[in-house]
């Protein structure tokens, strides 16, 4: 690092010696105002050349950056975004993918990720979509806060515009742009996020100029060498040793559009095959108006153990155990339904009922998160494992009541589960106790149902 310049109130932009330039500094400039062109410093090498230093890099963008070595994640990625944060992780340095078909949210859980993610740096790449998507981020964004430095989120993102317009080669490149302006500010010991939207147009891109070119295509036209330029591409993620600004991470997150949300289609099969974390998105999720669609039966996370030393030790012991939970009970409710669906709900016991119900109090309580929602938008950590324990919480003692013999519908009409469904929306992230105080309130009605059913059971004995 041979200085810095304020490039934002938010980001302190290092400048580096350009990768592969070694030896003796023979002069630096002294601190002031240059232009772009200026001659900073001088570098002499082994066989006694000479090399300029300037404020910029020429770099191939194919071609990745070099680092000192590579190093494993040990912290999560915190979205805000709860079923991305509580069950399905992606730790810094990770790449992940979101894929689903047209109208499923792709851009919303992007959009979500940019503007709430705890990265020091978010690099949005539109690559092959809708100028108006761009158009919302270049408006929006200006006038949002970062939770984590209360400035305007815009002075830490970085838009590559490549709209479905724009010449498919530029296309094609534009996601080795962004990978590679990632690269550049890790290198500077940032911790950046990536998010390319979608790899699908520039899959298509890539199937396009194959074409032109003649080369033999395969399964649905796309070229031969598909799975390695996507694995090429994904793999210059990773958390790093960088040679003279500590560690940096970049953290790839690729949305996919199969088409008809055909999830065994070339460009999903194959970066399935490739990532760490899989966020796959439902349409009748989203029919249903549940957002983010993201299907907790199809999703799958490779960073939960090593989250959990994070949640462990940030926010409570109990968070794997109390994740697993909550999905061996969304797991029980998919079982039920397709027994609902075929003889139909008087079929189920009250237990089987009541795990319906627990199963509804985790889909609304906390997996449903509204983007437009000004409270829920984001969600720390504490209020995440404090909805999910809560949720967790009145499945167990109403379990417990309706062994005793409580009718199941007597507990669903009571007030105070519809104030469990909604105290997301009701309090903010500094307000968790708020929701530990609701959690002990409803431990106290349903007490009080269990010293009244107790009583009639002594009575009838």
């Amino acid at each position: 690092v041979l200085g810095t310049i304020q490039e934002t109130e938010t980001i302190k932009h290092r400048i580096l010696v350009p990768p592969g330039t070694s030896g003796e500094l023979e002069e630096i400039a002294p601190g002031g105002e240059y232009d772009l062109e200026s001659t900073i410093g001088r570098v002499r090498d082994d066989q006694g050349h000479s090399h300029r230093l300037g404020l910029y890099h020429r770099w191939p963008v194919r071609k990745p950056r070099p680092y000192s070595k590579r190093d494993d994640g040990v912290a999560p990625l915190i979205t805000g975004q709860r079923v991305i944060d509580t069950f399905f992780p992606q730790l810094k340095g990770g790449s992940g993918a979101v894929p689903g078909p047209f109208g499923a949210g792709k851009t919303v859980v992007q959009q979500q990720i940019a503007r709430w993610s705890n990265a020091d740096i978010v690099i949005y790449v539109g690559c092959g979509e809708r100028g108006n998507e761009l158009v919302d981020v270049l408006e929006s964004f200006p006038q949002l806060d970062d939770p984590y430095t209360g400035r305007k989120l815009m002075e830490r993102t970085l838009l590559v515009a490549n709209t479905s317009n724009m010449p498919v080669v530029a296309r094609e490149a534009s996601v080795y742009v962004g990978i590679t302006m990632a690269e550049y500010y890790r290198d500077m010991g940032y911790d950046v996020v990536m998010l390319a939207d979608s790899t699908s147009r520039w899959a298509e891109a890539l199937r396009e100029v194959s074409g032109r070119l003649g080369q033999m295509p395969v399964e649905e036209g796309y070229p031969a060498y598909l799975a390695s330029r996507l694995a090429a591409v994904y793999e210059r993620a990773g958390r790093v040793a960088t040679y003279g600004a500590g560690s940096g991470s970049v953290t790839l997150i690729g949305a996919v559009s199969p088409p008809g949300g055909d999830f065994s289609e070339p460009v999903t099969s194959h970066t399935k095959d490739i990532i760490e974390t899989f966020w796959a998105l439902s349409k009748e999720l989203a029919d249903a108006r549940h957002y983010p669609s993201i299907d907790w039966v199809t999703s799958f996370s490779g960073h939960v153990h090593t989250a959990a030393q994070w949640w462990h030790e940030e926010v409570d012991r109990n968070w794997e155990k109390r994740r697993t939970q909550a999905l061996a009970l969304l797991a029980r409710d998919a079982e039920l339904s397709r027994i609902v669906n075929l003889v139909g709900p008087e079929a189920l016991s009250d237990a089987q009922r009541w795990e319906l119900e627990g199963a509804s109090l985790v889909k609304e309580g906390v997996l449903q998160q509204s983007a437009l929602d000004e409270v829920d938008t984001f969600c720390s950590p504490q209020k995440q494992y404090a909805l999910l324990e809560l949720a967790l919480f009145v499945f167990k003692r109403g379990a417990a009541l309706v062994e005793l013999g409580v009718p199941v519908q007597e507990l669903q009409n009571l007030p105070l589960m519809a104030k469990v469904r909604r105290c997301k929306s009701m309090y903010s992230s500094d307000q968790v106790e708020e929701i530990a105080a609701l959690r002990e309130e409803v431990g106290q009605a349903f007490e009080k149902i269990r010293i009244q059913y107790a009583k009639q059971d002594e009575q009838a004995r």
